[in-house]
């Protein structure tokens, strides 16, 4: 499943997005807790919460990527990863740049733990993300990640 971004290509101040740099290629994580809430992250220097994950060095798989991403950043083991599609969107901390995520429901072990890149974790309700006003979300991670996560718990649009 491929799922794109705003096609209108304009970002969220109105400005046109000129897109002259390849794509940024990440593995993201959905990570759900028992009782349906979603792990988000917010990493140094930004301000918008997105799934955990990050960008694959070269020669590595998306899997491996993720498999690293996780452990550096939050301490967990990755027990289980299934892919769920590719989603792309404008990046939320590289102006002008899109981000094509390949994205995984996955399987955690370990206690949580901030790595270095990582200033703060939340566990959100996907149903009630858009209409905090304590976090600003990703474009990815508001426009198609939560909405998706949504129906996959088959519960209410969110």
């Amino acid at each position: 499943m491929v799922c794109a971004g705003r096609s209108d290509g304009e970002a969220v101040t109105g400005a046109p997005v000129v897109d002259s740099h390849e794509p940024i290629r990440i593995a993201a994580a959905v990570v759900v807790a028992s009782d349906g809430r979603t792990l988000l992250v917010r990493k140094r220097g930004s301000a918008f919460f997105i799934q955990p994950g990050g960008k694959l060095e070269p020669g590595e798989t998306a899997e491996q990527a993720l498999a690293r991403e996780l452990r550096e950043e939050l301490g967990y083991a990755l027990l289980k990863a299934e892919f769920v599609g590719n989603f792309s969107a404008l990046a939320a901390n590289e102006h002008g740049r899109r981000v094509e995520a390949a994205l995984f429901d996955v399987e955690v072990a370990g206690e949580l733990s901030l790595g270095a890149e990582i200033e703060e974790a939340v566990w959100i309700d996907p149903r009630d993300a858009k209409s905090r006003g304590d976090i600003q979300l990703a474009v990815l991670t508001r426009d198609q990640i939560l909405p998706l996560i949504c129906l996959r718990l088959n519960s209410r649009a969110c």
